[in-house]
């Protein structure tokens, strides 16, 4: 995963006055936010100024990280609203997960893992699909679970839910899911066994 200082640390030094740290924060997280932001815009442009937004509200709001969850977790309430805003004043309708060309946009982009990046690439596609055939809700808890590496816990805290009824959705989720695997990709299924 990360190496270096930790985002606790790095959040520290950027509270002392060492405003240069916060890039390390922003390079760490950076493919991670613009993932999420696409997915909401359906639009590079609009994903790169509003990932740039983001980082802004969340520089200027780090006084107020309690570092009760991760960072990552706290920086995803800053996405979702900011994308949500932002969508709201262009009119747009709020893009659902279940768009295609947004998980074909997003693979696209480096992940900087090169191993068998063929057939890597070849089952992210396939599970991207799957997954953008379920509803937006499901979609979004296996993203959150999978794809951003929440917990139970955070995925709580960012969905306004109690662990277990994120446990539930996540469940059913993974059961939906795994029905539009079995259903469109059976080929595929019974080569990964």
């Amino acid at each position: 995963m990360a190496t270096g200082p930790s985002d606790s640390e790095i959040i520290s030094l950027v509270l002392k006055g060492d405003h240069n740290a916060y890039a390390l924060l922003v390079e760490r997280y950076k493919s991670y936010v613009f993932t999420l932001t696409l997915r909401f815009t359906k639009n590079r442009e609009d994903a790169e100024e509003v990932a740039q937004d983001i980082f802004v509200k969340a520089y200027r709001s780090l006084a107020d990280f309690k570092g009760t969850a991760k960072f990552s977790t706290w920086l995803y309430t800053i996405v979702n609203t900011t994308c949500i805003t932002f969508l709201r004043k262009k009119r747009l309708q709020v893009s659902s997960l279940d768009d295609e060309r947004t998980f074909e946009v997003a693979d696209s982009q480096d992940s900087g893992f090169r191993a068998n990046q063929v057939e890597q690439k070849s089952r992210l596609t396939m599970v991207n699909r799957a997954i953008a055939m379920l509803n937006p809700d499901d979609a979004e808890i296996i993203t959150l679970f999978y794809k951003n590496e929440q917990s139970l816990e955070e995925i709580g805290q960012i969905l306004g839910l109690e662990v277990n009824t994120a446990k539930v959705r996540l469940h059913r989720a993974r059961a939906r899911l795994k029905e539009k695997m079995e259903k469109y990709f059976a080929e595929e299924v019974k080569d990964l066994n």
